[in-house]
């Protein structure tokens, strides 16, 4: 039972943290900027946690329990991620009485990324699970990192930005899905596919001290 319920409480911080990276990613995606000499968005230095999260999910849990995750946070996603980009506007709150009319710049945007949410996190479960028995630990995570973030970016900026009504993003928005889907590449496979060696071996040894403890109890 204590096993059952720590697992039960995992999942639903998994969830959590699914819904508020998409919320900041959704609202970040809208503050582009230029690096290197390339145009990209803040939201390419968030949106690569959700992918950490599913693969360490895949990992431990299967991937039907990271099926479950998706399924419960894509909705409430889509509803906060609305709300959130519609209140703050370019990093300004618009105030309480925006809500009252209906932003279709941002519902696009959120409608968008809830399909390449969906899509990417899926693609990025079916790759992680069929290569997760190799014996090279980093194999699995750096796979559906590169074909997830793949289908996500193209999905998203394919969806929400081509013939936009914000000019800028209408123009350049295929130069910028291809510089976002760089930059989370590198900091996925910099920073991200390290950071989920560390993760996956300390709450594998988390929970095999709660499944001795719950034994011997």
């Amino acid at each position: 039972m204590l096993l059952q319920n720590k697992s039960m409480n995992l999942l639903l911080i998994l969830s959590l943290f699914h819904i508020t990276t998409v919320t900041a990613s959704n609202y970040l995606v809208q503050i582009p900027f230029e690096m290197f000499g390339f145009h990209t968005t803040w939201g390419a230095f968030t949106f690569p946690f959700i992918f950490l999260a599913t693969d360490l999910t895949v990992r431990i849990y299967g991937s039907e329990q990271a099926r479950k995750i998706i399924f419960m946070a894509m909705f409430p996603a889509l509803f906060v991620s609305y709300v959130v980009s519609v209140l703050f506007i370019d990093g300004q709150f618009t105030g309480l009485a925006s809500l009252t009319e209906f932003n279709l710049f941002i519902a696009r945007i959120a409608m968008a990324s809830f399909a390449a949410y969906l899509i990417g996190q899926l693609l990025d479960i079916t790759v992680f699970n069929k290569l997760r028995q190799n014996a090279i630990w980093w194999i699995a995570p750096a796979c559906s990192t590169v074909f997830g973030n793949a289908i996500d970016t193209l999905s998203f900026f394919s969806l929400a930005f081509a013939g936009s009504a914000d000019p800028f993003m209408a123009a350049n928005w295929m130069a910028i899905a291809f510089a976002d889907y760089g930059y989370k590449l590198l900091i996925s496979l910099l920073l991200f596919l390290p950071m989920y060696g560390v993760l996956l071996n300390y709450v594998m040894g988390k929970l095999q001290k709660t499944e001795l403890t719950g034994q011997t109890a």
